[in-house]
């Protein structure tokens, strides 16, 4: 008999046994439960967690997907995808906060994450299409190389808009290669930066 959670009961887990704490520096520790975004250092943050959960469903990850995530920042997430996906790709701008992600999902025992430091922007086309995307970082506008690094049946999580105040997108992409995009939310996320998202920032 199988005995597998649902996929969203294996989320709900996961996010209950977690301990966010894990990823947080020493003065933010203390404030992990807290339902808030909180300071990563390097001016980036970690998402509040009932967020996470909920991107994390929205994505519809199998023990089969093969991820690609844009903004590994402290690597909170980067944790849920690889507890339910066969493989994550992380792009991570930040050489320091890459690399402290890199430790931290090492010693959580995690074997089937790839970590690369560069433009998130532009994807990481060596090991596309991807079945799922996450974005963690505000788009100005849909990133041209992750439409197309996402493979038909894909589905896509990004949050488009204003530095402010963006969209959370649902971007699907059918047998036949056609995308829709559907807005899911009001979400404000750090910026993505680089040749297909803010070049120009004040921040």
């Amino acid at each position: 008999m199988n005995t597998e959670l649902p996929e969203n009961d294996r989320v709900d887990a996961f996010f209950t046994s977690l301990d966010r704490s894990l990823f947080l520096n020493d003065d933010y520790k203390e404030l992990a439960l807290r339902d808030r975004p909180l300071p990563i250092g390097q001016g980036q943050t970690i998402s509040q967690p009932s967020l996470v959960c909920q991107m994390t469903k929205q994505l519809q990850i199998n023990r089969e997907s093969k991820v690609l995530e844009i903004g590994t920042g402290s690597g909170y997430q980067t944790a849920f995808l690889a507890e339910l996906a066969a493989t994550v790709y992380t792009v991570e701008r930040i050489a320091d906060l890459s690399i402290q992600a890199q430790d931290r999902l090492a010693k959580l025992g995690y074997s089937n994450v790839y970590f690369k430091i560069g433009d998130g922007s532009e994807g990481w086309s060596e090991f596309a299409p991807y079945d799922r995307i996450m974005v963690t970082a505000g788009a100005q506008s849909l990133p041209g190389p992750l439409v197309e690094q996402l493979k038909p049946g894909g589905r896509m999580l990004i949050p488009v808009g204003e530095p402010a105040r963006q969209e959370l997108l649902l971007v699907q992409k059918d047998g036949e290669g056609v995308v829709s995009v559907e807005a899911l939310d009001r979400v404000i996320f750090v910026e993505l930066k680089g040749e297909y998202g803010w070049q120009n920032s004040s921040k």
